[in-house]
């Protein structure tokens, strides 16, 4: 298999994931709804987890992306891109295919903390954390570590509650306790949420 055919694997393969889970894929099905034989899945991937993290370090990248190209294209100030973040998250809510977070799924189904799956999972939290640190910090938090924490647990939440109730609500509602939090960590804030 091409690299290029190896990549079009993981990324149906990350669809497939999304939608349906990791446990409740299995390998004959995973063939079924990619294309790709078992055969040609195992000659990249040595066990049915391989894929899994692939697909995973896959959707960390394009997320992470997507997100960071959406608060700066949503705002040019540091402390306003933090409250974009809600911003870009309600347009993510209404996509058709949004089925929550790939990471807490995966963090669910693979719940020690020390395996691979569930490692990875956190890694992308983490990893979020320290790219809002960076933007309070430009911002002018006293405590950007915790501000991107407690942003970090607000983000969360939305994307569990808007799988699960009104997505438009839920992402009103966690934008103005994100701009709560801001206000109270960076001082000179205009209090309004738009």
């Amino acid at each position: 298999m091409s690299a290029s055919k190896r990549d079009d694997l993981v990324q149906n393969a990350l669809k497939v994931f999304y939608k349906g889970g990791f446990h409740a894929i299995g390998m004959d099905r995973l063939a079924r709804d990619t294309g790709v034989s078992k055969t040609a899945i195992y000659k990249h991937f040595r066990t049915k987890e391989d894929l899994i993290l692939a697909t995973l370090r896959l959707r960390d990248e394009q997320f992470r992306n997507w997100l960071r190209r959406r608060m700066e294209a949503l705002a040019t100030d540091p402390r306003d891109q933090l409250l974009a973040m809600f911003d870009a998250l309600a347009e993510w809510f209404e996509e058709p295919g949004f089925q929550s977070c790939m990471f807490v799924k995966a963090s669910a189904e693979y719940q020690e903390r020390g395996h691979p799956i569930h490692a990875t999972a956190a890694e992308h939290k983490r990893l979020l954390a320290v790219y809002f640190a960076e933007i309070a910090r430009k911002a002018g938090a006293s405590d950007p570590e915790g501000l991107a924490w407690q942003l970090l647990i607000v983000k969360e939440g939305a994307i569990v509650l808007a799988h699960l109730h009104d997505q438009q609500k839920v992402a009103a509602d966690a934008k103005a306790v994100a701009q709560l939090i801001i206000d109270s960590a960076i001082p000179g804030g205009s209090g309004k949420v738009d």
